[in-house]
């Protein structure tokens, strides 16, 4: 199809400089760390950043990666289309911050592994470990191409600068500072990015309101619009965009990125204590609130500002993704500098991601592949490969870039990939902590089940795109332009809705019609039900059997009561207790190593806060917890 995008302006000489500041201190924070810890050489102080980060910094981080370009670009499209239900994610949010601090972050910190896929070994096999590796690697390589896109979209319409020349810079750039610094080069740069995210948000929104007339005009126009109708009931789950399907679909969805996914558990893990790790999360969903705010009233915004004029009908921008950088431009052209702000603002989200999936992949293969074949590497060896997975994720990623070009919209190109695959896995390792019964069989079984149910319907819905009586995007007009349609686009428009309706696969209305925020939803429910039969059927297994700290109750969350472990030494065996699995097989009296509501006591002094420190479990790298039975 003909490309029918143009430029509504150019960069200036400040725009360029904004911009590419926002590439040399990213770079730079990498150099710094690289001679900063140049005399650490392990692969610890690389992955995890020595296991003693704080949660400030963290939050950010964890805000930054998972609030991308997607959000900065995809997001006010969706609210200029469909109106500001989008915000309901709010609640899934919450719920999901919630539960993954509480129910999950317990059991991956005071087990004190590396790769969240460790936890799978010690609950069943090395099978499942190894196919839940690659579930997520694919997943991520996948997510990661579709959020390079995005902003290269972005400056590309914006500038008119070459598309693929812009995602090979950023695909460079991560490289260069992952490769460098580590973990904690990857979390100050957010940090960062972070900051240059929230500025640009707010010089749009505080421009784009002033051109619009103000707040109460925005609010106006938008609720004339319908973009106001934020509440809608219907259970229906063929509906796009409901008060359920934002609130329990993004729930599933989003917990399925936060709850069980590398990316998230490695920097929460790299805390100094588990109360850094929890408050690292609790900050991290004040700032998915204000990010999620500024990207709603940005789209309120762009609607009032086109409500007359749609750009998109009139050809000016070839997608919807395209709107919010023609709009930034429209409004921030005549001030030199900001337009190059906001395409940083795009970038940020879009570096934060990267680096964030570049490190946790490196992660997640060294510790489940590299390590497992090669157990006495020196820690300097394990340094290298360790940077040299950096460089093939990274250029893995930005290769898979050019695929997310023909995804449709990047918002549910980017969460239906973590729905099919994250559904599925969250389903997993539900069934190792929730329900200590589950066995080796029920849980491959389950894997088996609910990644078929997820990919058949989020396959299914890609080849055949659901009708626009589910998705209904709200109405746009052209009433106020100063030109006129042009026949052939009149009948482009004719032709795509007439595509739709007829000759449909039985199933194209019904199940691949389904809110991809249900893919997670269905992959979970698939997961964990089949799991459960099949391990009923085959038998299931002996919970005192377990490996201790392995499970958790359900209970414990509910009543904000979390249980505190102590984990023993054995004086008289002289134990490390970094190999959990050992010292479990040779004292398997679960009261002896487990003692109820107490609290680790370390002598180490910088790891003192709120009990547990997963760095006690590290023998490589700390002394022992010294507790008496």
């Amino acid at each position: 199809m003909e490309d029918k995008s143009h430029t509504v302006g150019t960069f200036q000489v400040g725009d360029y400089a904004v911009f590419a500041a926002l590439f040399v201190v990213s770079s730079g924070i990498g150099v710094f760390f690289a001679i900063k810890e140049r005399k650490k050489a392990s692969s610890k102080e690389f992955l995890v950043g020595g296991r003693q980060m704080s949660c400030g910094p963290v939050a950010l981080s964890l805000t930054a990666s998972f609030m991308s370009a997607v959000t900065v670009i995809g997001a006010p499209s969706d609210v200029y289309r469909y109106g500001a239900s989008y915000v309901i994610f709010g609640v899934a949010y919450t719920f999901v911050v919630f539960l993954t601090a509480e129910l999950f972050l317990p059991v991956f910190y005071r087990s004190g592994i590396t790769s969240t896929y460790e936890y799978l070994e010690l609950r069943f096999c090395k099978l499942v470990r190894v196919a839940a590796t690659l579930i997520y690697i694919i997943q991520t390589i996948l997510y990661t191409g579709v959020v390079v896109y995005a902003p290269a979209l972005a400056l590309n319409q914006v500038t008119g600068f070459d598309l693929w020349g812009s995602i090979f810079a950023t695909g460079i750039v991560c490289t260069f500072y992952c490769t460098l610094g580590g973990l904690k080069a990857v979390v100050w740069t957010d940090a960062f990015q972070m900051v240059v995210m929230v500025v640009g948000f707010l010089t749009v929104l505080i421009q784009g309101a002033s051109r619009a007339g103000g707040i109460e005009s925005v609010w106006s126009t938008a609720h004339t619009g319908g973009r106001m109708d934020v509440f809608d009931f219907d259970v229906n789950p063929l509906r796009r965009h409901t008060f359920w399907t934002l609130s329990v679909g993004g729930t599933f969805t989003w917990l399925g990125i936060y709850g069980v996914n590398q990316s998230t558990i490695q920097r929460c893990i790299s805390c100094k204590t588990e109360g850094h790790a929890r408050w690292a999360l609790y900050l991290n969903l004040l700032g998915l609130w204000i990010i999620l705010f500024c990207a709603v009233v940005s789209g309120l915004i762009m609607y009032t500002f086109y409500s007359r004029c749609d750009p998109w009908s009139a050809g000016s921008v070839s997608a919807p993704d395209q709107l919010m950088p023609y709009f930034v431009m429209e409004i921030l052209g005549a001030f030199p500098g900001l337009p190059g702000l906001f395409v940083a603002c795009a970038f940020s989200g879009t570096l934060s991601t990267v680096a964030a999936s570049i490190n946790a992949l490196a992660t997640v293969t060294y510790e489940d592949f590299v390590s497992q074949c090669y157990r006495d590497l020196s820690n300097r060896a394990a340094n290298w490969i360790s940077k040299a997975l950096c460089v093939v994720f990274g250029v893995a990623c930005t290769t898979m870039a050019v695929a997310a070009s023909y995804m449709g919209g990047i918002v549910q190109a980017a969460l239906s990939i973590h729905g099919m695959c994250g559904g599925p896995m969250l389903g997993l390792f539900s069934l190792g902590i929730l329900f200590p019964v589950t066995n080796l069989k029920g849980a491959v079984g389950g894997l088996i089940v609910g990644i078929t149910l997820s990919f058949w319907v989020g396959v299914g819905a890609f080849i055949y795109p659901a009708p626009s009586n589910n998705t209904r995007p709200l109405e746009l007009s052209t009433a106020g332009c100063n030109f006129n349609l042009t026949a052939d686009g009149s009948n482009q428009t004719s032709v795509s809705v007439s595509a739709l309706t007829s000759d449909r696969y039985w199933l194209a209305d019904s199940w691949y019609s389904m809110s991809y925020l249900y893919y997670s939803a269905v992959g979970f429910i698939g997961t964990v039900a089949a799991g459960l039969l099949i391990t009923l059927l085959t038998g299931p297994m002996d919970p005192k059997k377990i490996k201790p700290g392995l499970t958790r109750s359900v209970k414990d969350v509910i009543c904000f009561c979390s249980e505190k472990f102590v984990h023993a030494d054995f004086s008289e065996d002289k134990e490390d207790l970094g190999d959990f699995g050992v010292a479990w097989e040779k004292h398997t009296n679960t009261e002896g190593v487990i003692k109820m509501e107490e609290k680790v006591k370390s002598d180490n002094d910088n790891l003192h806060e709120n009990g547990y420190t997963n760095a006690a479990f590290d023998h490589n790298e700390t002394s022992q917890v010294q507790a008496k039975l």
